[in-house]
């Protein structure tokens, strides 16, 4: 008996060796694939972090001021933006709403180009114009200000000089302009009664370019009239505000 015994018992012996190593391996193969997952998870995280989602930028809100403005036309203790002002997709620098101090984009090239233009298809007629300020620094608004300031008292240069970032040279979009060989006349209202001052008002816009602080419309820009003042929006946007008679403010519903 113990003879026919022995081989059952050892098959017994082997099938239990057997199912212990195969239990084994698998236990092996489930740890190193445990191991691999827990190696490979920081690096997946770290290539989240080197490359992120870019955010698209945002359009600024535009806020309005709580208070009412002072007899100047400035808003009282109002806070200076990180952010222009964009309204549908134009640029606005007033008393309302001012530039962040940081804000220092140089003269706009496709301004400058279409300056040019027109100052070389006024010479053709005859009238030699001339760009003589154009863009400025916050940095160097606020002395000029100042200076104006000294000059005439604040409530005489808040008329015709904006306050640092309030200023729509520091855009990069406006230029003074004037007829050469008639210096006199720069920044006065009589320039625009020339013959050279008539032509640019009534042909800027076909170049993009409008008179930005019209006469009698001091109440809504903030400014008294200059003749001398223009600020390039585009050629399109330029016939329509000539065609409607209204100012930036009026048109983009910012008054």
């Amino acid at each position: 008996m113990k003879k026919n015994r022995l081989p059952l018992i050892i098959g017994a012996i082997i099938s239990a060796a057997l199912i212990v190593s195969i239990f084994i391996v698998i236990y092996y193969k489930n740890n190193q694939v445990n191991v691999a997952s827990d190696e490979e998870q920081p690096v997946a995280e770290q290539g989240k972090k080197d490359n992120p989602t870019k955010e698209q930028p945002k359009t600024p809100e535009v806020t309005e001021p709580q208070e009412q403005p002072d007899e100047n036309g400035y808003y009282p203790n109002q806070a200076m933006p990180t952010e222009p002002t964009y309204i549908d997709g134009i640029l606005l620098a007033n008393k309302k709403y001012p530039l962040p101090s940081t804000f220092a984009p140089g003269e706009n090239p496709e301004a400058r180009q279409a300056l040019n233009k027109m100052i070389a298809e006024a010479k053709q007629q005859g009238f030699n114009l001339v760009a003589f300020s154009g863009y400025r620094s916050y940095e160097y608004q606020t002395t000029l200000y100042n200076n104006y300031v000294k000059r005439d008292g604040q409530a005489a240069a808040d008329r015709y000089s904006a306050r640092p970032g309030f200023s729509e040279h520091q855009t990069g979009l406006a230029f003074d302009i004037g007829e050469v060989g008639k210096e006199d006349l720069w920044l006065t209202e009589e320039f625009g009664e020339t013959p050279a001052g008539k032509w640019l008002f009534e042909h800027a816009a076909e170049y993009g370019f409008i008179l930005r602080f019209p006469q009698n419309k001091e109440h809504l820009t903030g400014y008294m009239y200059e003749s001398w003042h223009y600020r390039y929006v585009g050629i399109d946007i330029a016939k329509k505000m000539k065609e409607q008679n209204v100012t930036l403010e009026e048109y983009l519903g910012a008054e």
